[in-house]
């Protein structure tokens, strides 16, 4: 990214689908930081994905599923997925999570236009 600042007042929020939008912090090749907001009600199905991922509770409570185990976390608390660990989430409370990935997820980048 060509920042190394980054204020909270500037990120690029993208609506990802009802109830969710998704911020990228920042990223280089092999790490990358991404600010998620939730509204209650919503329901991230299980997936794996091959990158590892560690997630910080900002705001609200979710009901977190790794591999078999669900827990409940809210404010201060966090997470990690290992990679290809099937995980999920259900929001509880309105809430924002902070997800970093290593390596990046290429699917979050912003897509460029085509010439």
């Amino acid at each position: 990214m060509a920042s190394e600042f980054i204020e909270n007042d500037q990120l690029n929020w993208q609506q990802v689908e009802e109830g969710i939008q998704r911020a990228v912090i920042a990223y280089d090749s092999k790490i990358m930081l991404v600010k998620v907001r939730f509204k209650a009600g919503w329901i991230g199905a299980l997936h794996a994905h091959h990158q590892s991922q560690i997630t910080y509770v900002e705001s609200g409570a979710f009901e977190v599923e790794i591999g078999h185990e669900k827990k409940i976390l809210k404010q201060g608390d966090a997470y990690y997925v290992s990679p290809d660990a099937l995980h999920g989430a259900r929001c509880l409370e309105d809430g924002v999570l902070i997800d970093t990935f290593s390596p990046i997820r290429e699917d979050f980048l912003p897509t460029k236009p085509t010439s």
